[in-house]
């Protein structure tokens, strides 16, 4: 089971930072490339579906892990700065910026999530209509989700939404579709789709927990019969000796065994 196989995301950039000028150099914006710390202040989530089941009253408010801001691969020029503006807003070319939301809803006990580990999960996916379109619970026989974190074998929203977990512990991520499916969607997710995640970090190991099955036994196959029957003898001559004065009679030419048939494997 899988998330997945290949997801497709839209290209994206970070926000550049920039670094406070210590010399006379000019300073070098810093780019962030792994998930910031989460931040203390509260984010607005989409309203939910009353099927999605509701939070405790002491819940947690909703805290962004990361937000990104995709920069459009265009540059007005030869026009005036005033001009050049309403163009990009004309053709709806600014900037798109989307967070990747959680809340904590059990903080567990274990050791902390750490990075490239193999991760055992439980999870049930939620589109915001309320829709479950995917559950651990629904592959019994499969029991926990196992990835690898930072391997992109699952949507980015899963890779880096582990971050700050601790083993045991239970999370609700809102993962925006530039972090889920994009505008392919996949299966029962439409294209373009938010969706909500109730996770549960079950387990983490230095090696994939999944066991590989055995290699198949070959069969053995029956032993194939060559050995032939002996050709039957042939009978001894009868012939009476002649009469005195008489020419011996000609004897018969010996019987001709019949040819051997071999048997035919079974």
């Amino acid at each position: 089971m899988k998330l997945t196989s290949i997801f497709l995301i839209s290209s994206i950039a970070l926000v550049p930072i920039a670094a406070a000028a210590q010399t006379a150099a000019p300073a070098k914006p810093h780019v962030a490339t792994h998930a910031a710390a989460p931040s203390a202040g509260c984010v607005k989530i989409p309203p939910l579906s009353p099927k999605i089941p509701a939070l405790p009253a002491s819940t947690p408010c909703a805290k962004a892990m990361y937000t990104l801001t995709s920069l459009p691969p265009v540059k007005t020029s030869d026009a005036p700065p005033a001009l050049a503006a309403s163009v990009r807003e004309y053709l709806g070319i600014d900037p798109v910026s989307f967070s990747l939301a959680y809340i904590d809803t059990k903080v567990g006990t274990g050791a902390p999530a750490e990075p490239h580990k193999w991760y055992s999960v439980l999870y049930t996916g939620y589109l915001q209509d309320g829709t479950v379109f995917d559950s651990s619970a629904k592959h019994p026989e499969m029991g926990a989700f196992v990835l690898q974190q930072g391997a992109h074998g699952v949507i980015p929203g899963w890779d880096t939404g582990f971050y700050g977990m601790r083993v045991g512990g239970r999370r609700r991520l809102f993962i925006p579709h530039q972090l889920a499916y994009g505008p392919r969607g996949n299966g029962g997710v439409p294209p373009n789709a938010d969706l909500i995640f109730d996770i549960e970090l079950v387990s983490q190991s230095d090696k994939n927990p999944t066991p590989t099955p055995p290699p198949a036994a070959a069969t053995p196959k029956a032993p194939v019969p060559t050995t032939q029957p002996p050709p039957a003898a042939a009978p001894a001559s009868t012939v009476a000796p002649a009469p005195a004065g008489q020419a011996a009679p000609t004897p018969a030419p010996p019987a001709t065994a019949p040819a051997a048939t071999p048997p035919k494997p079974q």
